[in-house]
């Protein structure tokens, strides 16, 4: 019954019969989503990213068979041999704990080793060291960041060839950096520390943020190629046409994507504590939620507010809805529904799917 009312739902906003107003309620969008990156902003000026020794540099103790996960006895231990190293304790699993740490020299490692090992009553060589170098934490920092500019360089390129529309290719990119910073953002709040895996999230969502964008740039190029040749909508109707056909899909693609991040996120890194898989699970989990959100109430939108500056878009909107003012005394809602195979020349909507006539059923042995 539910997939049936879904199926029936789909259909009806694809042919238009349900619409739902969101280019035309743009501005609605826009302050949700100015809401949204206020609080990021503020969250990455208060609270600030928590970077992993991977891009600050320091020494990092792996304790492994600890019957007491407690992290206490690990800052004390650490303190009392570097008072001004503050560590970082995370539980892995049931019986593995990582201790991170400021910079230490050699002597100060094997000290801390023998405390860790002392304060869980543990042999020593079940305390395992690593050092990474702020050197090196520099270098992963400044290709983060080289790999972050040279990808929205080339979905910027990409767009604006495939699409030929400048316009389209700065709606995509402010839909990205609107996930990016959103993302970041919360990320921050949340207060886990930013490893390596958090990178690769972040790009792992631009990705997906774009795929799913140009899935409705798709159909709103479709629907608006010929847009100018008739006088019945205007370039906005026809674009959230668009987009509540692409609706549904977006949706499902969501959701789809989002069950296995969930179950990474809550069962693996909650309930069985697979620490090492929690930073770039929650990068996912809000990402593709934000670019969701980005694909249908801020790509498209932004595509249709540049569009609408153009002057014969312009013209054009005005003599739709001074026309249909003529005729009804009134521009109606903030944008008309589009009906699938309504009879707009020189531009095709596609037509309604109908159901397909069963055969009459004859008694056997009887020929008609």
């Amino acid at each position: 019954m539910a997939a049936s009312r879904m199926s029936q739902w789909g259909n009806d906003l694809y042919t238009g019969k349900r619409s739902y107003a969101i280019v035309g309620h743009r501005r609605r969008w826009y302050y949700v989503s100015a809401a949204l990156l206020t609080l990021s902003v503020l969250l990455l000026v208060v609270r600030g990213l928590n970077p992993s020794i991977d891009f600050s540099g320091g020494a990092e103790f792996t304790l492994s068979g600890v019957s007491d996960t407690s992290q206490q006895p690990a800052v004390d231990a650490i303190t009392a041999i570097a008072p001004d190293s503050v560590p970082r304790v995370a539980v892995i699993g049931t019986s593995t704990l990582q201790v991170q740490t400021g910079t230490l020299d050699d002597a100060q490692v094997r000290q801390a080793a023998d405390a860790l090992a002392a304060a869980y009553s543990i042999p020593v060589a079940d305390v395992s060291s690593s050092f990474v170098g702020p050197n090196w934490g520099s270098d992963v920092t400044g290709k983060a960041l080289r790999g972050l500019i040279v990808f929205l360089v080339l979905v910027t390129l990409v767009m604006t060839v495939y699409f030929r529309a400048w316009r389209m290719a700065v709606a995509a990119l402010v839909a990205l950096l609107h996930d990016l910073v959103i993302t970041v953002g919360l990320y921050a709040g949340v207060g886990w520390e930013v490893s390596p895996a958090t990178v690769i999230g972040f790009l792992t969502i631009l990705g997906y943020s774009i795929y799913d964008t140009v899935v409705v740039f798709d159909k709103v190029r479709e629907n608006t190629a010929k847009t100018l040749e008739q006088k019945r909508y205007t370039h906005a109707e026809m674009a959230n046409l668009a987009v509540n056909q692409t609706l549904v899909r977006s949706i499902n693609t969501s959701v789809v994507a989002l069950l296995p991040v969930s179950g990474i996120l809550f069962i693996g890194a909650f309930l069985l504590g697979a620490g090492t898989l929690r930073d770039i699970a929650l990068a996912l989990f809000i990402g593709m939620i934000v670019g969701t959100f980005s694909s249908i109430f801020i790509a498209t939108p932004v595509a249709v507010t540049l569009r609408e500056r153009e002057p014969a878009i312009k013209a054009h909107t005005e003599m739709v809805l001074a026309a249909r003012q003529a005729a009804t005394g009134s521009t109606g809602t903030p944008l008309e529904p589009v009906r699938v195979g309504a009879s707009v020349p020189g531009v095709h909507l596609g037509t309604a799917a109908q159901p397909k006539r069963r055969k009459p059923n004859r008694p056997a042995g009887r020929k008609p």
